[in-house]
């Protein structure tokens, strides 16, 4: 049968392709770096290594002082599922149509190849801890992505029966199990903070740091055996509310040092789509259920002490993490980037939490420790966003430039990893959409940010300008006095795609 000779030749020449490929790259990952993906909630620059001098924060403030701190750097949409997509897929939301809390990422882009898949491409064994995808509000995140079973942990979790009114799920539990997410509103509120004395791994961060830990003893243990490198995310869930943290991090900080909020108004001359009242924070009491704006001074004091607590309470999560790599002699082959899914509004413009594009919503930490590329605390200027990680990850790790099915938008850092002072970008992008799309450009100067429906004509956009190097707070939309600026940054937004619409919701 000539046929089947004529093929079998053929198929035995693909299959020693196959082979040697995979010989090829057997050994090419024995040499590749190890990576650690240390993401933390709702967590804005309030470190001491970014200068706040409140924090009490000294394993992150070490962790700098071992890479490069980016001091402007920002996530693409300030809310939890479409910011951890964003660093996932190296995609804009806007380019996705990922831009809600409960958008299923398979649902969307069956195909998309996430960051973790694209490095066990190249032999590396990969593993999740934690909140790395978003579950919760009908998102089950993505169990797809990693080779190992995710390891799940509570994002919301209460110690003291008082906080949930005697044991019962409140609103923000039932959301992030996803239950009874059509009757929210008639459960019970939890409390906004707790502060019990217990040891660490009594609240779900501490149990995660524990697991990472064991992770990667076994991790070092395969390397040492069979060669594989490991590409291990750890997340971690406070400071996302409720602000639970055990005692002893309540009492390392002192709340006559905290920072209040410098201006409590929306900014003057801002179009009324951009601001934000109420919201997630009047899930928790005592916040007042229907209150616009939180007006008592003790409680406002009291949720930014449970902030800087829970803040704290991760550091030493992460530290524990961050012990294991040098006592296990990881850490000079190891990439380490510690990430923040977003900014966190505390009182300032009279705001709390995220969902806006003002700068405290958006403006993130981000440190990158490269062995043999980046310089022991150095910091740069660079603007870089979310969306970056997944380039400069791959080229770190000596990966190809990533082929993949879904708009990556991101640009390497690795340029920037070496010398601080080269410039890849000159502003960052990132949106939000509410009942208007809303888009933004920020430089190391100014932010511009353009409202308007999507597929509206350009004319019908209105503008906010913000200028943080004369007026930091925000306190005045400056597009009105300054028509050069919002034309040069304008025609800047104008030459990203025009953005998709929205994702449809998940099947019931």
């Amino acid at each position: 049968m000539p046929g089947l000779s004529d093929r079998r030749p053929s198929n035995v020449a693909t299959a020693v392709v196959f082979l040697m490929a995979a010989m090829a790259t057997a050994a090419t990952a024995r040499e590749r770096p190890n990576v650690l993906l240390i993401l933390v909630d709702d967590l804005k620059p309030a470190l001491g290594c970014y200068g706040d001098p409140a924090a009490v924060t000294p394993n992150i403030d070490a962790l700098a002082q071992r890479g490069l701190r980016f001091r402007l750097a920002y996530c693409n949409q300030a809310v939890c599922a479409p910011s951890r997509f964003t660093l996932m897929l190296g995609s804009h939301s806007t380019s996705t149509g990922l831009y809600g809390l409960g958008n299923r990422l398979r649902d969307v882009l069956p195909d998309a190849v996430t960051l973790p898949q694209f490095f066990a491409r190249f032999g590396y064994h990969t593993q999740s801890l934690g909140k790395v995808f978003h579950i919760g509000h009908g998102n089950t995140g993505d169990p797809t992505s990693f080779m190992e079973p995710h390891f799940h942990e509570k994002v919301i979790e209460y110690l003291l029966p008082e906080s949930t009114e005697g044991g019962k799920l409140t609103r923000e539990e039932a959301y992030f199990t996803n239950q009874q997410l059509g009757n929210i509103r008639s459960l019970p509120r939890g409390a906004a903070f707790e502060a019990p004395d217990v040891t660490d791994e009594a609240y779900a961060d501490g149990r995660v740091a524990a697991e990472a830990v064991r992770r990667l003893e076994a991790a070092r243990a395969a390397r040492e055996s069979d060669g594989t490198p490991f590409f291990m995310a750890v997340g971690f869930a406070r400071p996302h509310l409720p602000f639970c943290a055990p005692k002893k991090y309540w009492d390392a900080i002192d709340p006559a040092r905290l920072p209040m909020p410098a201006w409590e108004e929306l900014p003057r001359g801002a179009p009324a789509v951009a601001g934000k009242r109420g919201g997630e924070i009047t899930n928790y009491a005592p916040v007042p259920e229907s209150a616009d704006v939180i007006r008592d001074p003790e409680l406002k004091r009291k949720l930014i002490h449970g902030y800087y607590a829970s803040a704290s309470y991760t550091d030493a999560q992460v530290g524990k993490v961050l012990d294991a790599v040098d006592r296990l002699g990881l850490a000079d082959n190891t990439i380490i980037v510690l990430w923040g899914d977003h900014g966190f509004h505390l009182g300032d413009l009279g705001i709390w939490t995220k969902h806006t594009n003002y700068e405290q919503a958006n403006r993130i930490p981000l440190i990158v420790v490269a062995p043999g590329v980046t310089s022991a605390g150095s910091t740069t200027d660079q603007l870089a966003e979310s969306v970056d990680v997944y380039p400069t990850l791959c080229e770190l790790a000596g990966l190809p430039q990533p082929q993949v099915p879904q708009p990556l938008d991101g640009v390497s850092m690795v340029p920037v990893l070496k010398d601080p002072s080269v410039r890849v970008r000159d502003h960052a992008y990132h949106a939000y959409p509410k009942r208007k799309m809303g888009r933004a450009i920020r430089t190391e100067q100014f932010r511009l940010v353009e409202w308007k429906p999507l597929g509206n004509p350009q004319a019908t956009a209105e503008y906010e300008l913000y200028d943080y190097w004369n007026d930091p707070h925000e306190t005045r939309n400056w597009a009105e006095e300054r028509p050069d600026i919002v034309d040069r940054l304008a025609a800047i937004l104008q030459q990203y795609p025009p953005p998709v619409p929205r994702a449809a919701p998940p099947k019931k």
